[in-house]
């Protein structure tokens, strides 16, 4: 081996150093960069003809364990559907009143319709007086307008849910396009045998931001190009292949939804053109059923089934006071047309109870004149204390079961408790759904957020930067940088004495 291979060896190694240095740099630029995944340098050894020729650059390849990452991005999914869902319910419950309260001041809905029944039970002894008969109006009040109250808290939530799944979808388009355009880069050079690292990690916090709005797979083929799945195995494009199409980054493509302003009337899917919700498309064929886990589950969940289901409880709840008061001789409560709608659970009020909770209130008539409410006598009143508070009706027979099955604008709703129970009972019942599901969410929002803590850990410890480490790296390219300078400066040395040997 003579000077001219030692020096060619001694600046392989130089620029091997720099391509190392280089490498770290970007590693510790992007340590608090989210989903970014730690770059290796590597290098090869050069031999030619059995004789060494110093190193080369190798691809740089990223330092990940497929299988926790995966595990991670599903993770991530969990996390923002249940955080997404115990965000939304947290608002709901927190009208509900405090159960820890003193019974009778805790503003839970069974406690105002046991402050009713104690101001009706008060009325009886002292009929005429029109403070004990204000008393009655005003417990009854409290409670038509906490039903309004939950009730409209239900729909905004709803309508937020909405608006979240539109601004979903343009997120999940961008990093779908994103991914896309990226891909194409990578292919681009790959089939030249070009370094791909960067873009590849780059994709990666695409797809990163991606596994929060949506549960997806991923597969990356061996010219670089990346599919994407949802969980049933839906194919989500990243490629616009549609004539005249460019490749560029886009909020609009793939999926295709629009605004929307929700009423109680209104689901999805919904039972004519007039009350549906828009559905989220792909190439024109509606997707919404696909489109699961993530930020954007989360919502289509509390749009198409939480909320609606407590809407239809609080429905029910407020049918069955009104028509229970009414079958007794007391119209207490009605719609704001002065009426008890109609039994139709499935009809929006005043032609059946859909939606009467946010239009429940105490009648008109009753407001005007609240002698009305023992009309000469008391007995109307004790018969609303025994029968419609109670669980039999004057004839000794059951009273007839709050609706529970078939409810909503489209029949496919249930309260998940049984209607055969006191008017309180049923209020406490229903809060107390209400309150397990929004602890089931948060509880499983605590166990979605330790995995995803424990699997970031683990993947930190093979995918993650750590600065001192990449700190230490530094140190030993640069004392490989000295000592190959030095080889380069040893043989720059010889060959001037040589040529001063030869020269004299």
């Amino acid at each position: 081996m003579g000077l001219t291979d030692s020096l060619s060896i001694a600046a392989s190694g130089l620029q091997a150093v720099q391509y190392g240095m280089s490498t770290a740099s970007q590693n510790v630029a992007n340590a608090s960069t989210g989903g970014y995944i730690k770059e290796v340098a590597n290098v090869q050894s050069v031999v030619n003809d059995g004789t060494g020729g110093g190193v080369r650059r190798a691809t740089t390849t990223l330092a990940t364990n497929t299988n926790i990452q995966a595990a991670l991005y599903s993770q991530n999914a969990d996390v923002a559907e249940y955080t997404t869902t115990s965000n939304s319910l947290s608002a709901i419950i927190a009208l509900q009143g405090s159960t820890s309260a003193t019974s009778g001041s805790s503003g839970t809905l069974s406690d105002q319709l046991g402050n009713l029944q104690s101001a009706l039970t008060s009325l009886t002894a002292t009929s005429s007086s029109s403070t004990a008969q204000s008393t009655v109006l005003a417990a009854a009040s409290s409670f038509a307008q906490s039903l309004n109250s939950l009730a409209e808290a239900t729909q905004t939530q709803r309508q937020n849910a909405q608006d979240a799944v539109v601004s979903s979808v343009s997120d999940i388009n961008t990093n779908l396009t994103t991914i896309g355009n990226l891909s194409t880069k990578i292919m681009t050079l790959k089939s030249q045998g070009l370094d791909t690292a960067d873009l590849e990690n780059q994709r990666f916090t695409a797809l990163s931001s991606l596994s929060s709005d949506l549960s997806v797979s991923w597969k990356v083929s061996a010219n670089g190009d990346m599919s994407i799945t949802t969980s049933d195995g839906l194919t989500l494009p990243t490629h616009n292949t549609t004539s005249g199409a460019t490749n560029a980054v886009s909020s609009t493509w793939p999926l295709t939804t629009s605004k929307a302003q929700i009423s109680t009337s209104m689901s999805y899917p919904g039972t004519s053109d007039v009350n549906s919700i828009p559905a989220i498309t792909l190439n024109g064929k509606d997707i919404t059923g696909h489109l699961t886990g993530g930020t954007l589950g989360g919502n289509i969940t509390l749009r198409d089934t939480t909320l609606p289901t407590m809407q239809a409880q609080l429905d029910s709840l407020a049918y069955t006071a009104a028509s229970r008061f009414s079958a007794q001789g007391m119209t207490l409560f009605t719609t704001s047309n002065g009426t008890v709608p109609g039994a139709s659970q499935t009809e929006i009020t005043p032609a059946g109870s859909a939606g009467f909770a946010q239009d429940i209130q105490v009648s008109q008539a009753y407001q005007d004149d609240p002698s009305l409410l023992v009309s000469g006598s008391t007995s109307v009143v004790q018969n609303v204390l025994s029968y419609a508070f109670g669980t039999t009706q004057s004839d000794g027979s059951s009273q007839t079961e709050a609706p529970s099955t078939g409810l909503g604008v489209t029949g496919q709703l249930s309260t998940g408790y049984s209607g055969s129970q006191s008017l309180i009972g049923l209020a406490t019942s229903l809060t107390a759904n209400q309150a397990a599901t929004a602890n089931t969410a948060s509880s499983n929002l605590s166990l979605a957020q330790t995995t995803q803590s424990s699997l970031s850990s683990s993947l930190s410890g093979t995918s993650g930067v750590s600065v001192d480490t990449e700190m230490a790296n530094i140190v030993t390219l640069q004392n490989a940088y000295s000592a190959n300078a030095k080889v380069i400066s040893s043989v720059q040395s010889m060959f001037t004495a040589l040529l001063n040997a030869v020269g004299s």
